[in-house]
């Protein structure tokens, strides 16, 4: 089975293809600003590095939140065109358990993106991927208050006692590689919480 996974949540940006248990590319680096113009070349580069082509590949694995607003619009926008237009399965997955597969010692993995104003997006994950608690936007503070030395805190962001991510592809797609694809029409962004727009339409 051939993959293209597409993480644009934040801003390290990862693009994979996969060839069965096999990573073929992988692009994982930080992208500041303009990630709409910057991904695309990204994903080409890594086709004709692997010399496929889009339709070679089986399934999308797209991360389609939490995160940055405008990141993840960028990347559900482009897979969802390429499963559309060749017939691609597509199947979504949470920023935060990419995160989340990253080894640790520990018993549980706390990942974290930073939501501003003493908020994270974040869930707590054991070492095979299950849930413990459901991805959510909570204060960081009430969060860490109640976990004790069994939990490891993963964050890309600059968050006290939180060890930087090494995530690990081939895990993650290994535990959703039989999930049922979706209708990349009703593939929506999962944001968890509202816009700006959204929040002051919502408090007039």
């Amino acid at each position: 089975m051939k993959s293209l996974l597409i993480d644009t949540t934040t801003n390290m940006a990862t693009v994979s293809i996969i060839d069965d248990d096999k990573i073929l590319y992988i692009f994982k680096d930080k992208i500041e600003s303009e990630m709409a113009s910057k991904i695309l070349p990204i994903i080409r580069e890594g086709f004709n590095c692997v010399n496929f082509t889009l339709k070679d590949i089986d399934k999308i694995f797209i991360v389609n939140g939490p995160g940055s607003f405008t990141g993840i619009r960028v990347g559900v926008s482009i897979a969802k065109t390429i499963s559309w237009s060749l017939k691609k399965d597509i199947i979504p997955l949470s920023s935060l358990e990419l995160i989340a597969t990253t080894k640790t010692d520990k018993k549980y993995l706390v990942p974290l993106i930073d939501a501003r104003r003493g908020n994270v997006f974040a869930g707590i994950y054991d070492s095979k991927l299950d849930v413990v608690k459901k991805d959510a936007l909570i204060n960081l503070e009430e969060l860490t208050n109640n976990l004790d030395e069994n939990y490891e805190l993963v964050s890309y962001d600059n968050i006290k006692n939180a060890i930087k991510p090494n995530i690990d592809i081939l895990k993650i797609i290994a535990k959703h590689k039989n999930d049922e694809s979706v209708n990349p029409h009703s593939l929506n962004p999962n944001y968890l919480k509202l816009t700006e727009a959204e929040e002051k339409l919502k408090s007039n």
